[in-house]
Formats: structure tokens, C-alpha cells, sequence
């Protein structure tokens, strides 16, 4: 099984609360160290089973994860210690979030302006789509309602930009063995437009783009979660509600 299988084969599982496959995916295979966010994530809905591998499992994710020490990392660390017992539970606000759509929104380009979070379902409305589809309210009376009541419904994201990426890609490169694509991933980077080139020279070598995109992935899923955390809530595991 690939990289890019495992993760979408542990992302199903994890959405379709399928503790046996969460358990076999992580027990057959040693651990990829750039997917540790995707892994504690599967392993919050794992341990709710009372599985004595599951918690095994979530102990040594524990370790990893402040062993890694990247962003969110020891937000998770912490939420699976408590989901176990082994911490006090935090003073946090659950909200079904998908961190991947969230990481997105945050991370995207300022000029585009930021977004949502409806706390109540988790749902992620990018403020153009927002307005967009609040555009035929004619009540104006329930708007200000709507406004008024925002602070407690809903959760502003501000963008942060794509600096973080550009990290992320100087991070990658650091672990990757074969000389002539450090130098051209290095190359990528200088300039304006790195971002796209790096895409199109990584391309051209499949392992390490799946394991860039892995990591990228993890990494922006790790923001996701330590920015909400900043803001007084935590992801619930299990699955995101249908979009509306």
C-alpha cells in the first residue's frame, strides 16, 4: 500500500468510525512520520471503543507527536491523553471542523478575504460564498439579528497568507536523500512563483510528491488545529456534517 493509500484508506476508516480498520491500518505498517496528525486524529475515534490496541496505539502516537513538536502537535497530544484518561480534560469548546478545509481557508490568499466556521455544524463558508448566499435576504430586521448573534454562532477566520507553506516546502526538502532533487527543489524556490514550480519539479518524481503532499497536508492540518485551539475550541473527531 502507497502512502497516498494509506492515508485514504485511514481517513475512511476514521470517517466511517471503523475501529477494527483503524486498528489494522496502524498495527500492519510502520508509522509515517508526516502523516502523526492524520494518525492521532483516526486514533480519537479509535480510543472511544475502550479497545486496549487502540489505547496502546494512542499512547505511542502521544509520544511521537511531542517527540515531532510540530504546530498543533501537542494540542493533539493533549486531547488524546485526556480522551484515554491519562490528562485533565481541556477547557475547550468541541466543533466538528474539517481541519484539511479549515487549513485552507486560513491559509489562503488574504486579497480573497478570510471566512466562517458555523459552530453549530462545523461548516466552513468562505466569506464570498457567504455573502453570496445570504445575498436574497430581504429581511433586514433578521440580518441584524443574524449579525448580532455571529459572535455566539459563528467563528471568524482571518487569512494568514501562504508564508507557512513556503516553510513547509524548506522542511520538506531537508529530508529528501537524492541529491540532484534537492537541487532542483532548492532551485524551485527562488523567485517569485516558487510555490508553482516546486509543484511542477516535484511532480515529476511520484514517491516524493506523495510524500511532500503528505506532509504538507499534516502540517496545515496542525496549523488548523493549534489555531483553533488559540481561539478556544478542538476538533470533535468523527465525521463533518454535510455541507448545507
Amino acid at each position: 500500500m502507497s502512502l497516498k493509500e494509506f492515508r485514504a484508506a485511514l481517513r475512511g476508516a476514521a470517517y466511517r468510525d471503523d475501529v477494527p480498520e483503524v486498528i489494522r491500518l496502524l498495527a500492519e505498517r510502520p508509522w509515517p512520520e508526516q502523516v502523526l496528525q492524520l494518525i492521532g486524529d483516526a486514533l480519537l475515534v479509535a480510543v472511544t471503543s475502550g479497545s486496549a490496541d487502540a489505547h496502546d496505539l494512542a499512547r505511542t502516537c502521544i509520544a511521537r507527536l511531542h517527540a515531532r513538536g510540530w504546530d498543533g502537535d501537542a494540542d493533539l497530544a493533549e486531547a488524546l491523553a485526556a480522551r484515554l484518561g491519562d490528562g485533565p480534560q481541556p477547557l475547550l469548546k468541541p466543533v466538528r471542523v474539517d481541519l484539511e478545509e479549515l487549513g485552507s481557508l486560513r491559509e489562503g490568499d488574504p486579497i480573497h478575504g478570510g471566512g466562517r466556521v458555523d459552530l453549530a455544524t462545523g461548516q466552513i463558508w468562505p466569506q464570498t460564498l457567504y455573502e453570496d448566499f445570504h445575498a436574497d435576504e430581504s429581511d433586514e430586521e433578521e440580518e441584524e439579528e443574524e449579525d448580532e448573534a455571529a459572535g455566539t454562532r459563528s467563528l471568524w477566520v482571518d487569512p494568514a497568507g501562504s508564508r507557512s507553506d513556503y516553510r513547509d516546502m524548506e522542511l520538506f526538502i531537508a529530508t529528501v536523500e537524492d541529491e540532484h532533487l534537492v537541487e532542483l527543489l532548492s532551485m524551485a524556490l527562488s523567485g517569485k512563483g516558487a510555490f508553482r514550480r516546486f509543484k511542477d519539479a516535484i511532480a515529476r518524481h511520484p514517491e516524493a510528491a506523495d510524500r511532500w503532499y503528505a506532509l504538507s497536508e499534516d502540517r496545515v492540518r496542525g496549523r488548523a488545529r493549534a489555531w483553533l485551539t488559540s481561539e478556544g475550541y478542538t476538533p470533535h473527531p468523527g465525521r463533518t456534517p454535510s455541507p448545507r
